[in-house]
């Protein structure tokens, strides 16, 4: 199994109170991952964050731009996988999505996992001026997009006519190095449309953050049927999982982690998923729990964590509970 880390990228993110959330700060968790061995880093796709869907209250959160983040973080790497989990189509033109892309792919050598989805924060929608339509509509955007994308990476001259983009002998140079592109995820909750339109265009689909084995094993057949209905093999579609993630050496340790994290988020939002929660939906306990909980994972055909190591997403309060996780859990998880 692959192991990868999201990174702390909004001002929230560190619970240190140090203002704006800024790059450097950033780098060097990007920096650190790949010394723990972490397989991959990533990034999301927001204007802004608010926490409300953690019961508080409806702050504006600043955040770094996805793609510019990962072109920094190129150069500073070596070996790490650098994906995007998962940027909203509506929010830019495939064409300059590919050619931004195809940019971070050359420059980091090869590296870049492209995750899109259809997005959902309607505040930020509403407030730098999208449409957010239904979601049959914006998943009817992310479709058009994807065959887009597949069009102008596949070959050349490129045409497509889609509803909204069109493709009139076009071409994508210079070639991302990964051809014909960087790997594509799918993200999103696993219903039967999202699912179709991954198995279409995409290499695999990522859910988050909170699954237990049992909700997830029914999208996972869900996906394979998806998959065979395309004619593809289902094994060569790539199950990626993310999911909130508190580890302890022990379970006082483990206790001790989860208010570490409750004291250095924002009021009431490490509160708002109780322990016994994270235990029951998300991965948290032990070491030894924590890779008995992905080996059932694995055995239902996921291949790849994504760990955010903190009760909401793209959070690191605790950077020594991320290096317990390196030590303890990561060598073991690449084993299954």
């Amino acid at each position: 199994m692959r192991v990868g880390l999201t990174l702390p990228h909004y001002d929230y993110s560190f619970g240190d109170g140090s203002g704006p959330i800024s790059f450097s700060r950033v780098a060097e968790v990007a920096i650190d991952a790949e010394r723990q061995g972490f397989d991959s880093v990533w990034v999301s796709d927001h204007f802004f964050a608010t926490l409300e869907r953690f019961g508080v209250d409806d702050t504006r959160y600043g955040a770094l731009e996805p793609l510019m983040t990962l072109a920094g973080l190129a150069p500073m790497t070596q070996r790490m996988r650098l994906g995007t989990l998962v940027l909203s189509a509506p929010f830019r033109h495939p064409a300059v999505l590919a050619k931004s892309a195809t940019a971070i792919d050359r420059s980091s050598g090869g590296r870049l996992e492209l995750g899109l989805g259809a997005g959902w924060f309607e505040d930020e929608y509403v407030g730098f001026g999208y449409e957010f339509g239904s979601v049959g509509e914006r998943f009817s955007l992310l479709e058009e997009t994807l065959g887009y994308l597949e069009a102008l990476f596949d070959g050349e001259p490129a045409s497509f006519d889609g509803e909204r983009f069109r493709l009139r002998d076009a071409f994508n140079h210079p070639r991302p190095l990964q051809e014909p592109r960087p790997p594509l995820l799918v993200g999103g909750k696993g219903g039967p449309r999202l699912l179709s339109i991954a198995a279409r265009y995409a290499d695999g689909w990522n859910a988050v953050w909170r699954w237990t084995p049992e909700s997830y094993a029914e999208r996972a057949i869900a996906a394979r049927r998806a998959v065979e209905r395309t004619g593809r093999d289902p094994s060569s579609f790539r199950l990626s999982l993310g999911l909130f993630t508190i580890v302890g050496e022990d379970d006082d340790d483990v206790r001790r982690q989860y208010e570490v994290n409750a004291a250095r988020l924002p009021n009431g939002v490490g509160e708002a998923l109780s322990l016994e929660t994270l235990r029951d939906e998300c991965l948290a306990g032990t070491p030894d729990q924590v890779v008995e909980r992905m080996t059932r994972f694995a055995e239902l055909g996921v291949s790849e964590l994504i760990v955010c190591p903190a009760p909401v997403w793209f959070a690191m309060p605790d950077a020594s509970m991320v290096e317990l996780f390196a030590e303890a859990v990561l060598p073991r998880l690449r084993a299954i």
